[in-house]
């Protein structure tokens, strides 16, 4: 089952302790479409101006992600730069172009409109629910948003909400949404506020999943937090896009799969956590580009095994 993703294709300059790439491809959708595109088929929906040449577009080409949905407008492509040289765990700004992505509304193209699983990333909460509306016979639907949305367009975000089965939102996100500095607390205001999931993501140390029995079809008995660390590295090289990653490697994997069950949707997590330790280990989306689904499925069993009391056990 395709996934279509709704978000931003950009340019990004960085600079990380390991160096600098100046105008590397970046954006949410982007780094979500190569995540989820080894294990689903995916669509884009985005904007970019004239300076998104052939090069930026085989990128998508080589992972056959359907590109009917991106528009080309006049001027330039959203552009930011940012550097993490005093924490790798937060970027510092140095500067948020957005060009042609100030006037994006997404445009959903006919083809598009049996769309089953959709993923509105971090952009405009109005946005999303246009998207949202716009495709009402989805059967799964996935969000992410940010401080900005949070404090400056909360009534927005709340209309927006109850529209998503799963939001996956960091530690600092949860927090300001709830109001409550108990992470556990914290989760379970957001749930309140009607996703039927939520995944926290805690950066290097993993993240944790909550969810309503009423996710899975049939409803199960209540399920209790579910959590994955990240997979220890020896090198980070450059954090952006890791968390949209790990969004599209769970979606991915849940859209590649015949019903959602716990059993999966603790795995995609898993698989999610896997996707974003690629994406680090290199300058933009480098690395996501040179992957392989036997290198991706040989990570997650490295992860499923340090991650179990008895390596030979799967309780899954």
């Amino acid at each position: 089952m395709s996934i279509t993703v709704v978000g931003s294709v950009a340019f990004d300059s960085i600079i990380t302790p390991a160096g600098r790439r100046e105008r590397c491809l970046g954006g949410a959708a982007t780094y979500f479409a190569l995540a989820a595109s080894y294990f689903t088929p995916v669509r884009v929906v985005a904007v970019v101006g004239e300076d998104f040449t052939a090069a930026e577009e085989s990128v998508f080409i080589a992972r056959s992600i359907d590109l009917t949905g991106l528009e080309r407008a006049s001027g330039k492509s959203f552009f930011w730069a940012g550097n993490y040289l005093q924490n790798l765990n937060e970027a510092q700004t140095e500067q948020t172009d957005l060009n042609v992505f100030a006037d994006f509304n997404p445009k959903i193209p006919d083809a598009y409109l049996d769309t089953r699983h959709l993923f509105l990333a971090n952009i405009d909460p109005v946005l999303q629910l246009r998207v949202r509306q716009a495709l009402p016979d989805t059967s799964l639907v996935c969000g992410d948003t940010m401080n900005y949305w949070i404090n400056d367009h909360r009534e927005a975000l709340l209309r927006v909400l109850p529209q998503m089965d799963v939001l996956l939102i960091n530690d600092t996100e949860a927090r300001l949404l709830s109001g409550e500095s108990n992470s556990l607390r914290a989760a379970r205001k957001v749930l309140t506020l009607g996703p039927r999931a939520l995944i926290v993501k805690h950066g290097e140390y993993g993240a944790t999943a909550y969810f309503s029995p009423d996710l899975f079809a049939p409803a199960t008995t209540p399920q209790h937090p579910f959590r994955s660390p990240a997979l220890p590295l020896e090198e980070v090289v450059d954090p952006t896009g890791a968390g949209d990653s790990f969004a599209g490697g769970f979606f991915g994997y849940i859209a590649s799969q015949p019903t959602l069950t716990p059993s999966v949707f603790r795995r995609a997590v898993f698989y999610g956590s896997v996707m974003g330790s690629f994406t680090v280990e290199r300058f933009g989306t480098e690395r996501l580009q040179q992957l392989s689904r036997e290198h991706i499925d040989a990570r997650f069993e490295l992860l499923r095994r340090i991650t179990h009391l008895d390596p030979d056990h799967d309780p899954h």
